[in-house]
């Protein structure tokens, strides 16, 4: 072990090493950095801004890597923001991040100011996520960049703060994932909308997908009427396949599954009013309640002899009287049969239906009143005429209707009565 704590060491460009000063000079400060390996830092580096060391003989600091061409040579001022041209051309080789402070918006991107130089960051460098509606939230914010482009000895810099990012994204994605398990509630931010779900950032870029069926109880059409882009959600994690890198989440495993209470709310028998939600070859799909669906079989409806007769029973948002026929709780199937207009099992199960026969009860009978006030005035205002023997009463047909519904209805049913009776 001592013999290997003696060997030689080997550092990289960009690597980021700790030491003990062991010793100042005039113009450099001497870095134990272990295994017989010493390092030389500028001494300028180690001040502050008043121009006072900030260190001592025997202090450890933390420093980079920026050459190990005749020896190492360490910086920490790179990540200060007051590096020389020289220095953001070792850390544009060595991919080390320098400080820059964003300072005003410019076509296609951001001005940023590294160690008193003028370099350019696109919109899609600045972050991991896109801000062009809201640019100005970066101005004036000191990030940490990384060069990706230097040319003309320095004039031209091009910096990418997003690369950092996802660096930092993937060190950390290892770690969320291991919190990423079935079963597992977690807190994470819409990314996108689809037609077929939403995609949830749960923390280091690590996405998973919440499907449009797992989002309510109820059929969703629309995921957008449910979430937005950006907004903060909590979810349940359904399934992880680490295989192919996907995550399934849920939103309506948070609340009760209103099928728990199928058992003891519903029975076969049973008539209560459902709406219509879809109509299919086979049947029309009806909602007794959120999130419970029952299926009105084509093979219930009363046939009329034409394909698809069924269809014209029904529509879409209708709303009427239902009878449970069939309840599998293991399959989460309820079958039901439209209960037929007029019916008495159907009254008092929607009210709109009641409303709607209670006026039409009503004009019947004025109708009828107004007839029998008509045929008894006409009665007494009718001449008197000779008495004459009475004749024997002709038998009057069981079907023959009263007059109370009206004279012109009554002539037009004697008169029929008439023309059948046998000719003399």
């Amino acid at each position: 072990m001592f013999e290997a704590s003696l060997k030689p060491r080997r550092f990289e460009k960009g690597q980021t090493i700790d030491g003990r000063i062991v010793g100042i000079g005039s113009d450099v400060a001497f870095i134990d950095v272990g295994g017989k390996g010493e390092a030389t830092i500028d001494l300028a580096e180690l001040k502050d801004d008043d121009g006072d060391l900030e260190v001592v003989v025997g202090d450890r600091i933390q420093a980079v890597v920026v050459s190990t061409v005749g020896g190492l040579t360490l910086s920490r001022r790179l990540a200060r923001g007051a590096a020389s041209a020289r220095q953001l051309e070792d850390a544009f080789h060595s991919g080390l991040p320098v400080e820059g402070k964003v300072e005003t918006e410019v076509k296609g991107g951001y001005e940023v100011r590294i160690a008193g130089q003028r370099a350019f960051c696109p919109f899609s460098q600045i972050d991991v996520r896109r801000t062009e509606g809201d640019a100005a939230t970066h101005i004036g914010h000191v990030y940490q960049f990384r060069i990706i482009e230097f040319k003309d000895g320095g004039r031209t810099l091009v910096v990418s703060r997003r690369a950092l990012l996802e660096e930092e994204q993937r060190a950390q994605a290892a770690e969320v994932r291991r919190s990423i398990v079935p079963g597992a509630v977690l807190t994470g931010r819409v990314v996108s909308v689809r037609d077929f779900g939403a995609f949830v950032d749960l923390g280091a870029g690590v996405q998973g997908l919440l499907h449009v069926s797992e989002m309510g109880w109820s059929r969703v059409s629309k995921p957008s009427e449910i979430v937005q882009p950006g907004e903060e959600i909590t979810v349940r994690v359904l399934r992880v396949d680490d295989n192919a890198q996907k995550i399934s989440l849920g939103l309506k495993q948070l609340t009760a599954d209103p099928w728990s209470a199928v058992p003891t709310k519903y029975e076969v028998g049973q008539v209560l009013a459902g709406r219509v939600t879809r109509i299919a070859d086979f049947g029309a799909f009806v909602e007794l309640e959120p999130g419970v669906e029952a299926l009105a079989h084509a093979s219930t409806f009363a046939p009329m002899g034409r394909q698809r007769w069924w269809s014209a029973e029904v529509t879409v948002g209708m709303i009427a009287p239902f009878e449970i026929v069939t309840i599998d709780l293991e399959k989460k199937r309820i079958g039901v049969a439209l209960v037929p207009e007029g019916s008495s099992r159907a009254r008092g199960i929607v009210p709109d239906a009641d409303a709607q026969e209670a006026p039409q009860d009503a004009k019947a009978d004025e109708t009828r009143a107004a007839a029998e006030r008509a045929g008894a005035a006409s009665t007494s205002t009718a001449p008197a005429s000779p008495a004459a023997p009475k004749a024997p009463a002709a038998p009057v047909p069981s079907q023959a209707p009263s007059e109370t519904f009206g004279s012109s209805l009554a002539d037009k049913l004697r008169g029929a009565l008439t023309s059948r009776s046998p000719k003399k």
